[in-house]
């Protein structure tokens, strides 16, 4: 196990391409680190870097304490499982487990030692003398993730390696993932576009942008406290709904108008008033997550209201996602009881729980400024 430190790492391809820019973070021993964005964001390229196989235009990079900026990938002792398994289709599975093994020159014992516990540990010990193509995805995956383990490597890469699953597989997958770490307690980054992946598996997560780290963080944190509306938009199922419209205070009160007619004005919490006194008559953004949109009133504020037509109704089993259209313009959606009856054409009145509402500068990267407070 070891710590990996990324500091102020740029990749600029041929032409120009900046694919990642002055990126830095610091994985602790030990710590599941998932770094989550969009496709094209630089998340693979920063990983390849970790791993050697793409050499950094400028910055460093130190594995267990050592830059390694000019060390090979098979001197880094890093272990990778890459998207497609990557297995040799003529080996068996114990042989693609052992094959690192064995060019290494370990003696036979400990390979079949080594092989025999990652295997047992996964569950695939009775798939041994089978190959690639006799396989499942779910099989393969575990056989690539055994690959990994028999090196006990400094530390483990995971560049995608769920993404060839069924969704059910998937989710048992991810889960198995999860207790296989916390059973190793190796130091692994992990990268996906897949936000539910990212928050359930990290330690702490790691948002991405156009080759740029947003935020980082524990997975709730980063939920509860985006730093800007592009974390705010990515991280979320469904999203974060967006409100256009201007701050004001009216005596002395601070309050939300929203751009399209009527015009509708909610009150904003008060111990925001401060940090909002600094955008009076600006335009801003109002971000409010689903489930903090409700047919009934939150204590305290009932007069913040949202009348809207329902759109379409999604039942998904434990929750029932409603898409609207305000009165004042834009869609947005709520999450409700299933148990609920809506119909598409339906008019009704949605209350915001102000007290988990964002303000956001305009624009895609605008910050949170309630964060402020």
């Amino acid at each position: 196990m070891a710590r990996v430190v990324l500091e102020n790492v740029t990749k600029i391809f041929d032409g120009d391409v900046i694919a990642v820019s002055d990126f830095g973070l610091d994985v602790a021993n030990g710590e599941f680190m998932v770094i989550v964005g969009p496709s094209g964001c630089g998340k693979t390229t920063t990983l390849r870097m970790i791993a050697g196989l793409e050499k950094p235009t400028s910055g460093n990079i130190y594995i267990a304490e050592t830059l390694v900026n000019d060390v090979p990938p098979k001197d880094r002792n890093i272990a990778m499982v890459f998207q497609n398994y990557a297995l040799y289709p003529h080996m068996t599975v114990y042989q693609n487990m052992a094959f690192a093994l064995k060019m290494r020159k370990f003696p036979k014992l400990q390979i079949r030692k080594r092989v025999g516990e990652a295997a047992s540990l996964l569950g695939i010990d009775h798939l041994l003398n089978r190959k690639p193509n006799a396989l499942s995805g779910g099989q393969r995956q575990r056989v690539a993730l055994g690959r990994a383990i028999v090196r006990n490597p400094k530390a483990f890469l995971f560049d995608e390696p769920l993404s060839n699953l069924d969704a059910q597989l998937r989710v048992s997958t991810r889960a198995e993932l999860k207790a296989l770490h916390n059973k190793l307690q190796a130091t692994s980054i992990y990268v996906t576009h897949d936000q539910a992946e990212a928050m359930t598996l990290g330690d702490r997560i790691c948002v991405m942008r156009n080759g740029m780290v947003q935020q980082v963080g524990a997975p709730m944190k980063v939920y509860e406290k985006p730093v800007n509306r592009f974390v705010a938009g990515f991280i979320g199922t469904p999203p974060m709904n967006f409100f256009a419209g201007r701050v004001e205070f009216r005596n002395d009160t601070a309050c939300f108008v929203f751009d399209s007619p009527p015009r509708r004005t909610i009150k904003l919490p008060q111990p925001s008033k401060a940090v909002l006194a600094n955008y009076r008559d600006k335009k801003m953004v109002l971000g409010v997550r689903p489930e903090h949109l409700s047919l009934h009133p939150f204590i305290g504020h009932a007069d913040n209201i949202i009348t809207a037509t329902v759109n379409a109704v999604e039942h998904l089993g434990t929750r029932t996602d409603v898409h609207l259209t305000s009165e004042t313009g834009p869609g947005f959606v709520t999450s409700i009881d299933p148990h609920l009856g809506l119909n598409v054409g339906d008019t009704v009145k949605i209350h915001i729980d102000l007290q988990k509402i964002h303000i956001f500068d305009s624009g895609e990267m605008g910050k949170n400024v309630t964060l402020c407070e």
